[in-house]
């Protein structure tokens, strides 16, 4: 977890001074997890978060995963579309958050901004936690010249009013997951490889879990080239994934104050490894697939 700080910050907005920054870009590497395993740590650390804890900035991706809304999986034909993703070596779940199917791999960059509920509020206020997403990968994007868009891109997968696109093509999702004291605002961004395929991957998902239903209310209509990835739509170069989340860093780097960032290291109480399995297991029960 990082406490690093810039000196120079001291102006700037309050609700990233005393952020800490949860880098797992690499942790996939040591062996498979769960798939559940960033979701679960998300809800723990929310529930710090909510009980005086620090904000936190949660960085990750998942090798091989496909995450599915909790209205996917009511489909009718979810099990056999789950068992075929399977055989293709996909980790499958759902997830607690909003939105709908998602595939995961290292090309896909994972940001959760975790908060106390005090830095949001009700009413008009949740959709500016959106909008502090959209500002946050907006601003990291800046240095590339992309003009970034925001509202929904029909025919891409996982829609809504927060898809966030550069020329008419969604490089990213934006969710959100609210408990009684903090919110989780989580944005998953296509970085590398290509946006197309992955797309492909979720709508050969529902045209089997959805078979016999007509697209809509369901489940979206996915169209492979509403899609793509920074590593296509920017220049922001090569290994797209890793200088993605380094800029990500940065922008919250700039916005770090030293005398806050001690106050919320000395307040961090990480999730015991017996804690984090059984938010795991609970997870799991409470959505199933």
């Amino acid at each position: 977890m990082e406490t690093t700080s810039n000196e120079n910050t001291i102006n700037q907005p309050d609700e990233y001074a005393g952020m800490l920054i949860l880098d797992r870009m690499n942790e996939h590497w040591r062996g498979a997890n769960d798939p559940l395993h960033a979701f679960a740590l998300d809800e723990l650390l929310c529930r710090r978060t909510g009980e005086g804890g620090p904000p936190v900035c949660h960085i990750w991706r998942h090798a091989n995963a496909f995450i599915l809304g909790q209205r996917d999986a009511r489909l009718p034909q979810v099990d056999e579309a789950l068992h075929a993703l399977k055989a293709r070596h996909y980790m499958t779940a759902v997830r607690s958050s909003g939105g709908a199917a998602v595939p995961l791999d290292d090309g896909v960059v994972n940001v959760s901004l975790i908060m106390p509920m005090a830095s949001s509020g009700t009413g008009v206020r949740f959709n500016q936690d959106f909008e502090r997403m959209y500002d946050l990968i907006a601003e990291a994007l800046a240095p590339t010249g992309a003009k970034v868009d925001k509202g929904e891109i029909i025919g891409a997968y996982c829609p809504g009013d927060y898809d966030l696109s550069i020329d008419g093509r969604k490089f990213c999702g934006i969710a959100q997951r609210r408990q009684a004291k903090a919110f989780i605002i989580q944005a998953f961004i296509i970085a590398e490889g290509s946006g197309e395929q992955r797309a492909a991957a979720v709508r050969a998902f529902y045209d089997q879990a959805a078979a016999g239903i007509e697209p809509g209310k369901a489940y979206p209509f996915v169209v492979p080239d509403s899609t793509s990835s920074l590593e296509k739509l920017t220049t922001i170069g090569p290994n797209a994934a890793v200088t993605f989340a380094e800029r990500i860093k940065s922008v919250i780097r700039s916005r770090q104050r030293p005398d806050a960032l001690a106050a919320s290291a000395a307040s961090l109480q990480l999730p015991q490894p017996e804690e984090l399995q059984a938010m795991i297991e609970a997870l799991h029960s409470r959505y199933k697939h």
